[in-house]
C-alpha cells in the first residue's frame, strides 16, 4: 500500500494530540486542521487519501459535503457518543466508519481497513 496523506480535525486539542501521535506511527504524514473551515484546504494543499473528522464539532453535513467534493477520501468520523445510529447516518452521508475519538486503534484499524477496500476495488 502507498503511503497516506491524513488530514486530522478533532475540536478537542488533546484528542487531536493522541490521534496525531498514533496515526503519524503507521501514516508518514499527518497534517492537524486547526478548524473544520481548514479540512478542504488541508485536503487539497496535501493531497490528503484520509480524513480523520470530528462530526460532533463539525456536524454531520460536513461529511456528507466533503464526500461529495472529494470521493476517493476516506472519511473516518469521530464522535464522543458513537453509536450505531450515529455511525449509520455518517456511513448514509459518505463516511468510512464512525469512532469515539479516544480509541486510536479503531480509528487507525477504520483507516486501513478502508484504504484497503479501495486499493482492492
Amino acid at each position: 500500500m502507498k503511503p497516506t496523506n491524513v488530514v486530522l480535525y478533532q475540536n478537542d486539542a488533546r484528542t487531536a494530540q493522541v490521534l496525531a501521535t498514533n496515526l503519524s506511527r503507521y501514516f508518514p504524514s499527518v497534517y492537524t486542521a486547526k478548524n473544520s473551515d481548514e479540512v478542504r484546504s488541508a485536503i487539497a494543499r496535501y493531497r490528503a487519501e484520509v480524513v480523520v473528522l470530528d462530526v460532533e464539532a463539525s456536524g454531520p453535513s460536513a461529511v456528507e459535503s466533503l464526500h461529495e467534493e472529494f470521493p476517493s477520501v476516506s472519511i473516518v468520523c469521530t464522535h464522543r457518543l458513537a453509536d450505531e445510529k450515529l455511525r449509520a447516518a455518517a456511513l448514509q452521508k459518505g463516511a468510512a466508519d464512525m469512532c469515539v475519538p479516544w480509541n486510536s486503534d479503531e480509528v487507525i484499524r477504520s483507516v486501513i481497513r478502508d484504504r484497503a477496500r479501495r486499493a482492492a476495488a
